[in-house]
Protein backbone atom coordinates (compact mmCIF):
# COMPACT_ATOMS: atom_id res chain seq x y z
CA UNK A 1 0.00 0.00 0.00
CA UNK A 2 0.99 3.36 -0.51
CA UNK A 3 2.73 5.05 1.96
CA UNK A 4 0.89 7.84 4.28
CA UNK A 5 2.39 10.96 3.89
CA UNK A 6 3.93 12.78 7.82
CA UNK A 7 2.12 16.03 8.58
CA UNK A 8 5.21 18.01 7.93
CA UNK A 9 5.29 16.77 4.53
CA UNK A 10 2.35 18.57 3.84
CA UNK A 11 2.37 21.86 1.81
CA UNK A 12 1.87 24.63 3.94
CA UNK A 13 2.32 28.30 3.87
CA UNK A 14 5.92 28.92 5.85
CA UNK A 15 8.85 29.80 4.23
CA UNK A 16 11.14 27.40 3.57
CA UNK A 17 14.46 27.40 6.09
CA UNK A 18 17.57 27.55 4.63
CA UNK A 19 19.90 25.34 3.61
CA UNK A 20 22.21 23.89 6.22
CA UNK A 21 24.10 21.74 3.69
CA UNK A 22 24.79 22.81 0.01
CA UNK A 23 26.16 20.42 -2.19
CA UNK A 24 27.16 22.71 -5.63
CA UNK A 25 28.72 20.91 -9.00
CA UNK A 26 30.25 18.00 -6.70
CA UNK A 27 31.64 15.00 -8.45
CA UNK A 28 33.62 11.83 -7.53
CA UNK A 29 34.75 8.74 -9.28
CA UNK A 30 36.06 5.92 -8.28
CA UNK A 31 38.71 4.18 -10.99
CA UNK A 32 36.59 4.53 -14.19
CA UNK A 33 32.80 4.76 -12.21
CA UNK A 34 31.37 8.05 -11.83
CA UNK A 35 29.57 7.93 -8.58
CA UNK A 36 28.71 11.65 -8.78
CA UNK A 37 28.07 13.88 -11.73
CA UNK A 38 28.35 17.45 -10.43
CA UNK A 39 25.59 17.46 -8.05
CA UNK A 40 23.83 20.42 -6.70
CA UNK A 41 21.56 19.56 -3.68
CA UNK A 42 20.48 21.25 -0.23
CA UNK A 43 19.59 20.24 2.96
CA UNK A 44 16.94 22.66 4.88
CA UNK A 45 18.12 23.74 8.14
CA UNK A 46 15.67 21.99 11.03
CA UNK A 47 14.79 19.31 8.27
CA UNK A 48 14.46 15.75 8.49
CA UNK A 49 16.04 14.90 4.76
CA UNK A 50 16.01 11.95 3.26
CA UNK A 51 18.00 11.01 0.32
CA UNK A 52 17.10 7.18 -1.53
CA UNK A 53 17.22 5.84 -4.86
CA UNK A 54 18.62 2.48 -5.59
CA UNK A 55 21.54 0.86 -5.37
CA UNK A 56 24.80 2.36 -6.80
CA UNK A 57 23.05 5.68 -7.27
CA UNK A 58 25.71 7.89 -4.94
CA UNK A 59 23.42 8.49 -1.85
CA UNK A 60 25.89 7.11 0.45
CA UNK A 61 28.88 9.08 -1.48
CA UNK A 62 26.67 11.98 -0.30
CA UNK A 63 26.19 11.16 3.17
CA UNK A 64 30.00 10.34 3.84
CA UNK A 65 31.16 13.53 1.72
CA UNK A 66 28.84 15.42 3.83
CA UNK A 67 30.82 13.96 7.57
CA UNK A 68 34.19 14.34 5.99
CA UNK A 69 34.93 10.70 5.26
CA UNK A 70 35.56 11.39 1.53
CA UNK A 71 36.57 13.67 -0.55
CA UNK A 72 34.87 15.41 -3.95
CA UNK A 73 37.46 15.74 -7.11
CA UNK A 74 35.31 18.49 -7.86
CA UNK A 75 32.95 21.11 -6.46
CA UNK A 76 32.13 22.77 -3.47
CA UNK A 77 30.13 21.35 0.03
CA UNK A 78 29.02 24.05 2.78
CA UNK A 79 27.48 23.44 6.14
CA UNK A 80 25.98 26.18 8.20
CA UNK A 81 27.35 28.37 4.91
CA UNK A 82 31.27 27.43 5.77
CA UNK A 83 32.89 26.10 2.89
CA UNK A 84 33.97 22.96 4.17
CA UNK A 85 35.09 21.24 1.27
CA UNK A 86 38.97 20.53 2.32
CA UNK A 87 38.11 21.12 6.22
CA UNK A 88 38.37 17.19 8.10
CA UNK A 89 35.79 15.03 9.73
CA UNK A 90 36.29 16.21 13.40
CA UNK A 91 36.23 20.06 12.13
CA UNK A 92 32.65 19.78 11.09
CA UNK A 93 29.51 19.77 13.73
CA UNK A 94 28.31 16.40 12.21
CA UNK A 95 27.36 12.87 14.11
CA UNK A 96 27.29 10.02 12.19
CA UNK A 97 25.19 6.73 12.71
CA UNK A 98 26.60 3.77 10.94
CA UNK A 99 24.19 1.01 9.23
CA UNK A 100 26.07 -1.83 11.15
CA UNK A 101 26.08 0.72 14.19
CA UNK A 102 29.83 0.13 15.09
CA UNK A 103 29.69 -0.48 18.78
CA UNK A 104 32.34 -1.31 20.83
CA UNK A 105 31.79 -4.74 21.73
CA UNK A 106 34.03 -4.44 24.63
CA UNK A 107 32.64 -1.50 26.13
CA UNK A 108 28.97 -1.22 28.58
CA UNK A 109 26.24 0.80 27.16
CA UNK A 110 27.68 4.01 29.06
CA UNK A 111 30.68 3.20 28.20
CA UNK A 112 29.45 3.08 24.17
CA UNK A 113 27.48 6.38 25.03
CA UNK A 114 29.79 8.36 26.75
CA UNK A 115 33.10 7.45 24.63
CA UNK A 116 32.73 10.86 22.08
CA UNK A 117 32.66 12.99 25.44
CA UNK A 118 35.53 11.29 27.40
CA UNK A 119 37.48 11.52 24.18
CA UNK A 120 36.68 15.57 23.98
CA UNK A 121 37.48 15.63 27.78
CA UNK A 122 40.80 14.36 27.21
CA UNK A 123 42.13 16.15 24.28
CA UNK A 124 40.01 19.77 25.53
CA UNK A 125 41.04 19.84 29.20
CA UNK A 126 39.67 23.27 29.75
CA UNK A 127 36.88 23.26 26.97
CA UNK A 128 35.76 19.98 27.19
CA UNK A 129 32.70 18.62 29.21
CA UNK A 130 33.52 17.40 32.76
CA UNK A 131 32.43 14.35 34.76
CA UNK A 132 29.28 15.87 36.36
CA UNK A 133 28.36 16.97 32.67
CA UNK A 134 29.08 13.62 30.98
CA UNK A 135 27.02 11.91 33.67
CA UNK A 136 24.26 14.16 33.18
CA UNK A 137 24.04 14.22 29.17
CA UNK A 138 24.51 10.23 29.48
CA UNK A 139 21.50 10.78 31.72
CA UNK A 140 19.36 12.23 29.76
CA UNK A 141 20.06 11.16 26.19
CA UNK A 142 19.18 7.92 27.94
CA UNK A 143 16.14 8.82 29.33
CA UNK A 144 15.01 10.47 25.64
CA UNK A 145 15.45 6.69 23.97
CA UNK A 146 14.29 4.67 26.83
CA UNK A 147 18.09 3.11 27.41
CA UNK A 148 18.48 3.73 31.58
CA UNK A 149 17.94 0.11 32.11
CA UNK A 150 20.68 -1.20 30.26
CA UNK A 151 23.51 0.96 31.07
CA UNK A 152 26.12 -2.01 32.35
CA UNK A 153 25.27 -4.85 29.11
CA UNK A 154 27.44 -4.77 26.25
CA UNK A 155 26.25 -4.93 23.00
CA UNK A 156 26.16 -8.91 22.68
CA UNK A 157 23.31 -8.53 25.11
CA UNK A 158 21.25 -6.55 23.43
CA UNK A 159 18.60 -6.55 20.48
CA UNK A 160 19.33 -4.79 17.18
CA UNK A 161 16.59 -2.33 18.04
CA UNK A 162 18.61 -1.63 21.58
CA UNK A 163 21.80 -1.42 19.95
CA UNK A 164 20.23 0.90 17.01
CA UNK A 165 19.26 3.30 19.86
CA UNK A 166 22.50 2.74 21.47
CA UNK A 167 24.30 4.08 18.11
CA UNK A 168 21.31 6.99 17.98
CA UNK A 169 22.15 8.17 21.62
CA UNK A 170 26.22 8.13 21.00
CA UNK A 171 25.52 10.61 18.27
CA UNK A 172 22.54 12.33 19.86
CA UNK A 173 24.59 12.94 23.15
CA UNK A 174 27.36 14.69 21.65
CA UNK A 175 24.35 17.65 20.42
CA UNK A 176 25.74 17.83 16.88
CA UNK A 177 24.12 20.54 14.71
CA UNK A 178 23.65 17.84 11.73
CA UNK A 179 22.99 14.01 12.41
CA UNK A 180 23.96 12.02 9.24
CA UNK A 181 21.78 8.19 9.43
CA UNK A 182 23.21 5.66 6.61
CA UNK A 183 20.50 2.71 6.22
CA UNK A 184 20.09 2.77 10.21
CA UNK A 185 16.93 0.29 10.14
CA UNK A 186 18.60 -1.85 7.23
CA UNK A 187 19.17 -4.55 10.22
CA UNK A 188 15.71 -4.50 11.80
CA UNK A 189 12.85 -6.71 11.16
CA UNK A 190 9.67 -5.16 9.75
CA UNK A 191 7.99 -4.48 13.02
CA UNK A 192 11.18 -3.12 14.52
CA UNK A 193 11.64 -1.04 11.69
CA UNK A 194 8.19 0.79 11.80
CA UNK A 195 8.39 1.50 15.91
CA UNK A 196 12.36 2.70 15.04
CA UNK A 197 10.71 4.93 11.80
CA UNK A 198 8.58 6.85 14.24
CA UNK A 199 11.46 6.91 17.29
CA UNK A 200 13.93 8.84 14.81
CA UNK A 201 10.76 11.15 14.19
CA UNK A 202 9.95 11.80 17.55
CA UNK A 203 13.88 12.77 17.90
CA UNK A 204 13.83 14.84 15.64
CA UNK A 205 10.80 16.48 16.15
CA UNK A 206 12.31 17.33 20.53
CA UNK A 207 16.04 18.02 19.06
CA UNK A 208 15.32 20.15 16.29
CA UNK A 209 18.21 18.82 14.54
CA UNK A 210 18.98 18.82 11.27
CA UNK A 211 18.68 15.24 10.05
CA UNK A 212 20.02 13.16 6.79
CA UNK A 213 18.82 9.91 6.00
CA UNK A 214 20.30 7.90 3.36
CA UNK A 215 17.95 4.48 2.86
CA UNK A 216 16.94 2.93 -0.82
CA UNK A 217 13.44 2.27 0.72
CA UNK A 218 10.80 4.49 -0.76
CA UNK A 219 8.20 3.45 1.75
CA UNK A 220 10.59 4.52 4.53
CA UNK A 221 11.59 7.88 2.50
CA UNK A 222 7.78 8.40 1.93
CA UNK A 223 6.68 7.92 5.87
CA UNK A 224 10.15 9.78 7.34
CA UNK A 225 10.83 12.88 5.52
CA UNK A 226 9.99 16.58 5.70
CA UNK A 227 12.05 17.19 2.60
CA UNK A 228 12.75 14.80 0.25
CA UNK A 229 16.03 13.96 -2.33
CA UNK A 230 15.87 10.92 -5.27
CA UNK A 231 18.83 10.12 -6.53
CA UNK A 232 19.40 8.25 -10.14
CA UNK A 233 22.64 7.33 -11.40
CA UNK A 234 25.02 9.99 -9.35
CA UNK A 235 22.79 13.28 -10.26
CA UNK A 236 19.77 14.48 -8.52
CA UNK A 237 16.54 13.47 -10.36
CA UNK A 238 14.45 15.66 -8.03
CA UNK A 239 14.08 17.08 -4.74
CA UNK A 240 11.77 19.24 -2.43
CA UNK A 241 8.11 17.98 -0.41
CA UNK A 242 7.64 13.96 -0.27
CA UNK A 243 3.71 15.07 -1.09
CA UNK A 244 4.85 17.33 -4.25
CA UNK A 245 7.74 14.70 -5.41
CA UNK A 246 4.58 11.89 -5.12
CA UNK A 247 1.83 13.70 -7.00
CA UNK A 248 3.85 15.51 -9.56
CA UNK A 249 6.92 13.60 -10.21
CA UNK A 250 9.26 15.39 -12.75
CA UNK A 251 9.94 11.37 -14.77
CA UNK A 252 9.29 7.91 -15.04
CA UNK A 253 12.24 7.29 -12.73
CA UNK A 254 10.58 9.13 -9.95
CA UNK A 255 7.08 8.12 -10.61
CA UNK A 256 7.49 4.30 -10.32
CA UNK A 257 10.59 4.65 -7.78
CA UNK A 258 7.82 6.03 -5.26
CA UNK A 259 4.38 4.19 -3.99
CA UNK A 260 4.08 0.41 -3.75
CA UNK A 261 2.53 -0.89 -5.96
CA UNK A 262 4.43 0.65 -8.60
CA UNK A 263 2.57 2.94 -10.74
CA UNK A 264 1.36 1.47 -13.71
CA UNK A 265 2.83 2.44 -17.23
CA UNK A 266 0.79 2.41 -21.00
CA UNK A 267 1.72 3.63 -24.10
CA UNK A 268 -1.32 5.34 -26.00
CA UNK A 269 -0.30 7.47 -28.68
CA UNK A 270 3.42 8.16 -28.73
CA UNK A 271 2.78 9.38 -24.93
CA UNK A 272 3.20 7.24 -21.71
CA UNK A 273 0.30 7.21 -19.07
CA UNK A 274 1.10 6.42 -15.74
CA UNK A 275 -1.41 5.98 -13.32
CA UNK A 276 -1.36 4.78 -9.34
CA UNK A 277 -2.63 1.61 -8.61
CA UNK A 278 -4.97 2.87 -5.59
CA UNK A 279 -6.84 5.67 -8.41
CA UNK A 280 -8.33 3.50 -10.50
CA UNK A 281 -11.87 1.95 -9.90
CA UNK A 282 -13.07 -1.55 -11.08
CA UNK A 283 -15.94 -0.85 -13.96
CA UNK A 284 -18.04 -2.54 -15.83
CA UNK A 285 -19.07 -3.01 -20.18
CA UNK A 286 -22.28 -1.35 -18.69
CA UNK A 287 -20.93 1.54 -16.55
CA UNK A 288 -20.16 4.89 -18.39
CA UNK A 289 -16.71 6.48 -18.74
CA UNK A 290 -16.40 9.71 -16.77
CA UNK A 291 -15.03 12.44 -19.28
CA UNK A 292 -11.48 12.69 -20.14
CA UNK A 293 -10.95 9.36 -17.88
CA UNK A 294 -7.94 6.60 -18.76
CA UNK A 295 -9.80 3.06 -19.68
CA UNK A 296 -7.72 0.06 -19.58
CA UNK A 297 -9.19 -3.72 -19.95
CA UNK A 298 -7.20 -7.15 -18.93
CA UNK A 299 -7.52 -10.50 -17.49
CA UNK A 300 -6.80 -10.66 -13.83
CA UNK A 301 -4.01 -12.91 -13.46
CA UNK A 302 -3.40 -13.20 -9.31
CA UNK A 303 -4.55 -11.58 -6.71
CA UNK A 304 -2.59 -10.92 -3.39
CA UNK A 305 -4.86 -10.32 0.02
CA UNK A 306 -3.32 -7.39 1.85
CA UNK A 307 -5.39 -7.47 4.88
CA UNK A 308 -7.54 -3.72 4.55
CA UNK A 309 -7.48 -5.04 0.36
CA UNK A 310 -5.92 -6.67 -2.50
CA UNK A 311 -4.10 -5.85 -5.48
CA UNK A 312 -5.71 -7.24 -8.17
CA UNK A 313 -2.29 -7.87 -11.17
CA UNK A 314 -4.34 -8.41 -14.63
CA UNK A 315 -2.82 -8.24 -18.32
CA UNK A 316 -4.35 -6.58 -21.40
CA UNK A 317 -3.54 -5.24 -24.96
CA UNK A 318 -1.77 -2.08 -22.77
CA UNK A 319 0.07 -4.81 -20.85
CA UNK A 320 0.20 -5.28 -17.34
CA UNK A 321 -1.31 -3.51 -14.48
CA UNK A 322 -2.02 -3.85 -11.10
CA UNK A 323 -5.36 -2.45 -9.23
CA UNK A 324 -5.82 -2.00 -5.60
CA UNK A 325 -9.38 -2.92 -4.37
CA UNK A 326 -10.39 -1.64 -0.80
CA UNK A 327 -12.54 -3.58 1.62
CA UNK A 328 -16.58 -3.63 0.81
CA UNK A 329 -15.74 -3.56 -2.59
CA UNK A 330 -16.28 -6.43 -5.03
CA UNK A 331 -13.18 -7.73 -5.28
CA UNK A 332 -11.89 -9.17 -8.40
CA UNK A 333 -10.79 -13.29 -8.50
CA UNK A 334 -8.24 -14.65 -11.01
CA UNK A 335 -9.73 -15.10 -14.64
CA UNK A 336 -11.96 -12.73 -14.26
CA UNK A 337 -12.26 -9.55 -16.87
CA UNK A 338 -10.74 -6.35 -15.50
CA UNK A 339 -12.14 -2.83 -16.60
CA UNK A 340 -10.43 -0.21 -14.65
CA UNK A 341 -11.63 3.46 -15.62
CA UNK A 342 -8.87 6.29 -13.83
CA UNK A 343 -9.92 10.15 -13.63
CA UNK A 344 -8.28 12.71 -15.61
CA UNK A 345 -7.00 14.41 -12.44
CA UNK A 346 -5.14 11.35 -11.86
CA UNK A 347 -3.07 10.70 -15.07
CA UNK A 348 0.37 10.89 -14.97
CA UNK A 349 1.83 11.87 -19.09
CA UNK A 350 5.46 11.60 -19.44
CA UNK A 351 7.15 11.97 -23.03
CA UNK A 352 9.80 9.59 -25.20
CA UNK A 353 12.68 11.14 -22.96
CA UNK A 354 10.47 10.18 -19.64
CA UNK A 355 10.08 13.47 -18.62
CA UNK A 356 6.87 14.52 -16.92
CA UNK A 357 4.66 16.46 -19.78
CA UNK A 358 2.03 18.95 -18.65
Amino acid sequence: MTALLPSASRPSDRTPAPPHVELAGVTRTFGTTLALAGVDLAVPAGSLTVIVGPSGCGKSTILRMIAGLDAPDSGTLRIAGDDVTARAAGERDVAMVFQDYALFPHMTVEGNISFGLRLQARHHRRSGPGRDEIRARVGEVCALLGLDNLLHRRPAQLSGGQRQRVALARAIVRRPALLLLDEPLSALDPQLRASARAEIRRLHRELGTTLVLVTHDQHEALSMATHLIVMDQGTVAQSGNPGELYRHPCNELVATFLGTPRMNLHDRDGVRIGWRPADGRSATHRDGVPPGAFLVDGVVESCEFTGDGQHARCAGPDGTFVLVQREGESWLEPGDTARVTVPAARLHRFGPDGRRLP
